[in-house]
């Protein structure tokens, strides 16, 4: 299984509290985990990236702390989570430039402490 960072398929976050979170990108963190939400690029790192501290463990689905991410399910699983995600891939696709590429990315998980290899 590969590294959560790694990971190409839209992820699911579950809080122990039962809240869901669909997650644009997670990387490990000396703490835990640091996840961005979608549309993380149009606002600031204190309201976008959320870190969730625990020992991330398992190999998919992953736990940290209280939460389990995991891969967002088909259509009958997480019906709101797959609504938010279609508006999220329809940004992206109308808006092609704006969202950062994936080194910009990994670079900013660095700068937010994320426990990555060197670019």
């Amino acid at each position: 299984m590969p590294a959560i960072e790694t990971v190409t398929a839209p992820l699911v976050i579950r809080f122990g509290d039962g809240t869901k979170r669909l997650v644009a990108a997670a990387f490990p963190h000396p703490r835990g985990l640091i996840y961005l939400d979608p549309y993380w690029h149009e606002s600031t790192p204190e309201r976008a990236a959320h870190l969730i501290q625990g020992e991330l463990r398992g190999e998919g689905p992953w736990r940290v702390g209280d939460a389990v991410v995991r891969v967002l399910g088909c259509q009958g699983t997480d019906p709101e989570l797959q609504q938010e995600l279609a508006a999220w891939q329809h940004y992206l696709q109308t808006h092609p430039g704006e969202y950062p590429p994936q080194a910009q990315i990994l670079d900013i998980a660095r700068r937010l402490g994320a426990s990555i290899g060197p670019a």
